[in-house]
């Protein structure tokens, strides 16, 4: 069962992909909006999705998960071809806020379901299985994407948006194979926002996910720049990151064997955050093109490593800190940390790095230590307020440091 959402997920992962490198410019060339107004608008869109995403997941707890899947991934392809129709700004973000709340939405059933078809041990293990199968799905999609840049008309962005409807269709029939699982008909109303350990928790991985807009965002800016590398090496940089997810996840993952080897994975994590970011810096220094890409590629690859350390613990830690039958709304809450990082983290780092060069990356990598060295003590503070209300104490709650 857990390889048919495999195969939902590598289905709408391929339109996403698609989505992601055409929209920009579908938008600002063929729309005619601004950039600027494109920004703002997916900001706004997703800051709403991350608010829906929480109220959508309770949803999944009542209605059951795979139902509310169905007609999320549903929805989001509806949302895409309206999308296509949209030509003034006002409505341009009134359906960006809705595909983003579809989105959010889908991601916390998603995890739901997924959380209902596994075993406490299986289901870091799948959901690493999940992310690698994305991953390939997006560089599909992304390679799609390029070719109709390529070919710059707008029936060539259409057609990637109507793959992109097609692919969540696709994964709505997909998801709809799957038995309904037993954990629904929550009680509880929005329980995860009186959960402090837990938003804390939250908190944590949304200040390492700013990797995410260092990585789409921040080191193409930095390579053009500040160092004498190929321009083209940010692409191949991102080629790099996705097939080392592709590669490896799963292995790392199968690290993630409780809370207390979770915490130590986001540790390291953040360790290793920390050696990328300063190679990074040390590439402003290098002379030569050759010279400069080779620290760009040491320093992605310790940052994927990173990535998928803390993805790994990050899963662990939020499937097994939220109650079974509220895994909807926990996971819809512990996702906002993506969206607070692709909020924030442009403005942020822009400033930070760009701005103060070599300094910037090393108060970004020393951010990234803090947040992993405190993941321990949340994640303790968690189990002791769980082992409290329900008087069980586990044996790995003092091995959460």
């Amino acid at each position: 069962m857990t390889r048919r959402l495999a195969y939902a997920q590598l289905t709408n992962s391929i339109g996403d992909g698609g989505f992601l490198v055409v929209s920009a410019l579908y938008f600002t060339q063929i729309v005619g909006l601004g950039a600027a107004r494109v920004g703002l608008a997916l900001t706004l869109a997703w800051g709403v999705g991350a608010v829906a995403g929480v109220a959508l997941g309770h949803v999944a707890d009542r209605l059951g998960p795979r139902t509310t899947a169905v007609v999320l991934a549903s929805a989001t392809a509806v949302s895409i071809s309206i999308l296509l129709l949209t030509r003034n700004f006002a409505a341009f973000v009134l359906v960006m806020c809705l595909y983003a709340s579809f989105q959010s939405g889908l991601q916390a059933s998603r995890q739901a379901l997924l959380a209902g078809l596994t075993t406490p041990e299986e289901r870091t293990r799948a959901r690493a299985r999940i992310q690698s199968t994305a991953n390939a799905g997006i560089a599909i999609g992304a390679a799609m994407g390029g070719f109709a840049l390529h070919l710059g008309t707008e029936a060539a962005y259409t057609a990637v948006f109507v793959l992109d409807a097609l692919s969540f269709l696709a994964a709505a029939a997909i998801l709809g194979t799957l038995p309904e699982t037993a954990m629904t008909r929550a009680k509880g109303r929005f329980d995860v926002l009186k959960d402090r350990p837990y938003a804390l928790i939250t908190l944590i991985n949304a200040v390492m996910l700013l990797y995410m807009p260092l990585l789409s965002l921040i080191i193409p800016l930095w390579i053009v720049q500040r160092t004498e590398a190929p321009t083209w090496l940010a692409a191949a940089l991102l080629v790099l990151n996705t097939a080392a997810v592709v590669l490896f996840q799963v292995r790392i993952a199968k690290r993630a064997t409780g809370l207390g080897e979770a915490s130590r994975l986001v540790r390291h994590a953040g360790l290793i955050m920390f050696a990328s970011c300063a190679v990074f810096a040390v590439t402003a220094f290098s002379s030569g093109a050759w010279p400069a890409a080779a620290l760009l590629i040491a320093a992605a690859a310790l940052q994927v490593l990173g990535e998928m350390l803390l993805a790994s613990g990050a899963w662990e830690i939020s499937f097994s800190l939220a109650p079974a039958d509220r895994q909807g709304q926990y996971q819809g809450f512990f996702a906002t940390g993506t969206a607070v990082a692709r909020m924030v983290g442009p403005a942020l780092l822009t400033t930070v790095v760009l701005g103060w060069g070599t300094i910037g990356w090393l108060v970004v990598g020393g951010l990234f230590v803090v947040a992993g060295y405190a993941m321990g003590p949340a994640v303790r503070w968690a189990r002791e307020k769980n082992s409290t209300s329900s008087g069980a104490m586990t044996d790995d709650l003092y091995m959460c440091v």
